[in-house]
């Protein structure tokens, strides 16, 4: 039996959270266990409903998603975030990213977008499409402080095997696990055991964090 996925909703417009809670309690392995309408009372929730995964509005009145982002990821390190924006690649949801959120999906998306985004952020996969995550990888030099990627002082893969390395390569490159194993001549079982190593072995939240990683590295 599948572990329940435990939703936590976060918009400043009711109607728009009514909506997702319609699409995804009606998903077997999925519930809404809460609902907040800012990114104060996002964190103050977190804290009580133990949400696995939060979808998180960025452009809200008082605490925005991007401040609620930052502070949900660093005092609970297990729970997802996914970002909800308007507009395709915006600075808002990047900028959200790089608070620690573990990808970003259109308010306007599909039912079926929804429901696999919200799942593929729950098993550690990032919900970030390879045309974003060149994209994010523009975005990220002139706002990470300084204008290149500077080299690490030891090489940061030092404790991955060959195989891993190549499979961190195509994780920077945002390729999804089905890709990296048609790629790499592996099935995606093994693919995904591989992902797992990489992700414990740099300390990554999931396969954006990588990407930024890479970036940061000078490896992207």
């Amino acid at each position: 039996m599948t572990d329940t996925i435990r939703v936590l909703l976060v918009d400043d417009q009711q109607l728009i959270r009514i909506g997702f809670r319609l699409v995804l309690d009606a998903e077997d392995d999925i519930e809404v266990v809460g609902e907040a309408g800012d990114g104060a009372d996002a964190i103050a929730q977190v804290a009580t409903q133990h949400p696995d995964v939060v979808l998180m509005d960025v452009r809200m009145p008082g605490m925005d998603g991007i401040a609620a982002t930052a502070q949900i990821v660093r005092r609970h390190p297990a729970v997802r975030v996914l970002v909800l924006t308007t507009f395709d690649l915006d600075e808002y949801a990047f900028g959200a990213i790089r608070a620690g959120a573990s990808g970003f999906l259109l308010k306007d998306a599909r039912r079926a977008e929804l429901v696999s985004a919200v799942r593929a952020v729950h098993r550690g996969d990032g919900a970030l499409a390879p045309r974003a995550t060149r994209a994010l990888l523009d975005h990220l030099a002139p706002h990470l402080g300084h204008p290149a990627p500077a080299a690490p002082a030891s090489d940061p893969l030092a404790e991955l095997t060959d195989r891993e390395r190549d499979v961190f390569s195509a994780i920077a490159q945002g390729l999804s696990n089905t890709e990296i194993a048609q790629q790499l001549f592996l099935s995606e079982s093994t693919v995904k055991t591989h992902v797992g190593r990489v992700l414990q072995k740099l300390g990554a939240r999931d396969r954006v964090h990588v990407v930024i990683l890479a970036y940061e590295w000078g490896l992207a």
